[in-house]
């Protein structure tokens, strides 16, 4: 019988992304189970089956009031406590160091509790693993882990994807967790025109409160997808992905598709796509980044300060290595 490990994943679908290589690899050795947001359950279905999903929406990763305990689900989470206890895990992991995922780890009753720990928390695991390098992807933090699990996980340059792409459309999502990370939508539609106008086949995907943005500006096709599984659907048949700093980027990445990302708030180093053809523009200089979304201007001019010509010049490239359907001509 495989021993039982807990991964803990509290976040954003791109972080759940980045964790994936771990997950299957895991797999290999260990009777996984996950504690993540619902959505799991539709990259599970896509990505880890053979991981067990424990669904579980916690208050403090909300954007706004995270720390208003009146409103926290106590009997929620203490229903939670209870369920992880009698699961009897013998390790639980946690790649983020943060003390509330360590209080889980340690809630759990785990016999090893591996962590990176921050404010003292090192007193809730068994084993402290060393601080993360600032100029590493965040990938490395569940790679440092799998390294004490003796799993060969690869260096982030030739991590594992989960298929070869082998679509002929050029995807544009316009989409982000937050609003300082989308780049404005007038912008994204001249590129999509300036495309069109080289032959590319571009569909348009964008999040709910931006569909009738498009549609007033003629972009009948606009798609919004309903669930991550849709996502996922629409991603496993592009050529290429265009996008903001978003959860959609690392998904088609992880599915073979090559990705260019608009940064803006948060640094490149630690959040690019994790595919070996992954591109980005990283955004202008700001004396307050990372600032973790929370913007001190009323706009986010590290991102609005990219220029639509910075956007085209890259692509031309991009799009030419690697849409071989496309017909371009020079413009």
């Amino acid at each position: 019988m495989k021993p039982k490990l807990l991964a803990i994943e509290l976040w954003q679908v791109g972080d759940l992304a980045i964790a994936s290589p771990f997950l299957r690899k895991a797999c290999e050795q260990f009777d996984v189970t996950l504690l993540a947001k619902p959505f799991a359950l539709d990259l599970q279905q896509r990505f880890w089956p053979e991981v067990k999903v424990i669904p579980f929406y916690a208050p403090w990763t909300r954007f706004s009031r995270k720390y208003d305990l009146w409103s926290w689900p106590w009997l929620g989470l203490a229903r939670l406590v209870r369920q992880l206890r009698r699961e009897r895990f013998d390790i639980a992991v946690s790649a983020r160091w943060d003390p509330r995922n360590h209080y889980l780890l340690f809630a759990s009753g785990a016999k090893r509790r591996l962590g990176f720990p921050r404010l003292g928390s090192q007193l809730l695991l068994t084993e402290s693993l060393p601080k993360p390098d600032p100029e590493k992807h965040t990938y490395e933090q569940w790679r440092a882990l799998a390294q004490r699990l003796d799993l060969d996980l690869p260096h982030v340059e030739s991590a594992p994807l989960l298929t070869n792409n082998s679509g002929r459309t050029v995807i544009i999502h316009t989409g982000a967790g937050q609003p300082v990370r989308v780049w404005p939508l007038e912008r994204y539609q001249r590129i999509a025109a300036y495309l069109r106008a080289q032959n590319y086949d571009v569909r348009i995907l964008c999040d709910p409160d931006q569909t009738a943005w498009w549609r007033q500006v003629g972009e009948t096709d606009v798609v919004t997808p309903a669930t991550i599984s849709e996502l996922l659907d629409y991603l496993s048949g592009a050529a290429a992905l265009i996008g903001n700093d978003s959860g959609p980027g690392h998904l088609a990445a992880f599915l073979g598709v090559p990705t260019f990302t608009l940064f803006g708030p948060q640094l490149p180093v630690w959040f690019v796509p994790i595919h070996p053809q992954a591109e980005y523009i990283e955004g202008k200089p700001c004396p307050y980044k990372p600032c973790s979304d929370y913007c001190r201007f009323t706009t986010p001019h590290c991102l609005w300060n990219i220029t639509e010509q910075e956007v085209r010049d890259r692509l031309d490239n991009f799009l030419h290595r690697h849409v071989p359907s496309a017909s371009a001509v020079a413009v």
